[in-house]
């Protein structure tokens, strides 16, 4: 089972949210818009966080294999 937290903003931040999902969204309340907007931000912090799976030089090294075996 979910466990939830409470976050305060602004009631006027939540009124224009109100507006933007009675209009243009298929969300059920302003928690449920606001859920997924952290979600999407957070994700997007952590994909930064991620290093790269190969380095430049891991590349160069991939590609002069590649190219002994006659791959490339």
């Amino acid at each position: 089972m979910t466990k939830y937290t409470s976050v305060s903003i602004p009631l006027t931040l939540h009124k224009r949210l109100e507006t933007i999902i009675s209009k243009k969204t298929g969300f059920k309340s302003v928690s449920d818009y606001v859920t997924y907007v952290l979600r999407e931000v957070v994700a997007m912090h952590e994909l930064k966080e991620v290093p790269e799976p190969f380095t430049s030089t891991d590349l160069e090294e991939i590609k002069k294999r590649l190219q002994a075996l006659g791959y490339l």
